[in-house]
């Protein structure tokens, strides 16, 4: 865009400062013919000379107005105190100043134009005209360009403002977009951490039990076997429900409820762990506070599946309306040693994360008898 820009900026200008230089150099060349006639000519010829030079060298130095607007202004102002041919290179160097340079330059340049006025009726008084009416007329021609340079120069601050404006206003829109995917992107990592998380723990606990007992009785190869099959399975389909809706708001990815507790804690009996599940609640869980308790417990199992192979786990949840609603999962110490791939439990993070984000406090570490305990409150309004 500012490739293609450019040259049409140049011709432009070129355009405009032919366009002025053409101006100022007929009102010299009528000025000049008004003044030839034998009964307007007034002061010796040398002077008309002299008068005619300096409006063509005034007129060529236009050329610079744009590299020196200000010191252009003063040379042509001074000019004018005696040079009447001059008069149209001075208002467009009046032009250029109200136009690029600050309102306060250009108030000074115009009030030296105006004593400038003064001087030229003094030292070259018209016969036929009277010298106040035509100091006023050059004040009211003055006052008009200044005026109108002005209103350019306001008018381009208001357009570069506009523009400035639009390109802040862009700036924060693509960042709060990436604000919104990043955070939409760490939601989603989240539920596919939580959704799959807990069915592959399962799958790795009796897939590790079969390496590592070949010889088991057949009975149990076909128990493990079938909760390998079921929990595949399992993750398989949230998988597809996970990947079905990435394109749709996040809110809408597939969300469990406190009622599905009960259903986590039997999946991991069945898996073989000692898991006890207490509850001690009064009223209904609210939707947001039940979704948050159910990570907390799915979380804690998969941790103690991985971290404390053959420990004994105890779910304590407990709460009523205004009291909110505490969450408590304890595991004794380990009878076996640990998955070797269980992970630096960077669920915990993603964990601590939504508790805040809900509004409630998340502790965990391990226990003086060698377990882990894993705590949280969340608020539950009335």
């Amino acid at each position: 865009m500012n490739r293609s820009a450019t040259p049409r900026h140049g011709l432009r200008d070129r355009l405009v400062d032919t366009g002025l230089f053409l101006l100022a150099a007929a009102f010299g060349v009528l000025t000049a013919a008004e003044r030839l006639d034998a009964s307007s000519l007034a002061g010796p010829q040398w002077l008309f000379n002299l008068d005619q030079i300096t409006g063509v060298l005034g007129c060529a130095a236009l050329w610079l107005r744009r590299r020196r607007p200000v010191e252009l202004a003063l040379v042509l102002v001074a000019l004018s105190t005696f040079s009447e041919m001059v008069a149209g290179a001075m208002l467009v160097a009046l032009f250029t100043v109200a136009v690029h340079r600050t309102p306060r330059t250009t108030a000074a340049v115009f009030v030296l134009s105006l004593l400038a006025g003064v001087a030229f009726v003094v030292l070259r008084p018209d016969p036929d005209e009277p010298p106040f009416l035509l100091f006023l007329l050059g004040v009211a021609i003055q006052s008009a360009v200044v005026g109108w340079g002005l209103f350019i120069h306001y008018r381009r601050r208001l357009v570069l403002s506009l523009l400035d404006r639009a390109a802040r206003a862009e700036t924060e829109t693509r960042l709060r977009v990436e604000q919104a995917q990043h955070r939409a992107r760490e939601e989603i990592a989240r539920e596919m951490h939580d959704v799959l998380g807990h069915r592959l723990s399962l799958l790795s606990v009796h897939a590790g039990a079969l390496e590592y007992n070949p010889d088991a009785p057949s009975g149990d190869i076909a128990r493990a076997a079938k909760v390998i099959r079921e929990s595949a399975h399992q993750a398989l389909q949230d998988l597809r429900e996970v990947i079905g809706v990435l394109r749709a708001p996040v809110g809408e990815l597939p969300q469990p409820t406190f009622a599905d507790v009960p259903q986590l804690v039997a999946e991991s009996s069945s898996a073989g762990m000692r898991v006890d599940l207490r509850d001690e609640l009064t009223g209904t869980v609210p939707d947001q506070a039940g979704r948050t308790a159910y990570r907390i417990v799915q979380e804690a199992l998969t941790n103690a599946r991985k971290h404390a192979p053959g420990a004994e786990v105890r779910v304590h949840v407990a709460g009523e309306p205004e009291q909110g609603l505490a969450v408590e999962v304890r595991n004794t110490a380990p009878t076996t040693a640990p998955m070797p791939d269980a992970g630096a439990g960077q669920g915990l993070i993603g964990l601590a994360e939504r508790v805040a984000l809900a509004g409630g406090r998340l502790e965990y570490g391990p226990t003086a008898a060698g377990g882990w305990r894993l705590a949280a409150w969340l608020p539950w309004p009335p």
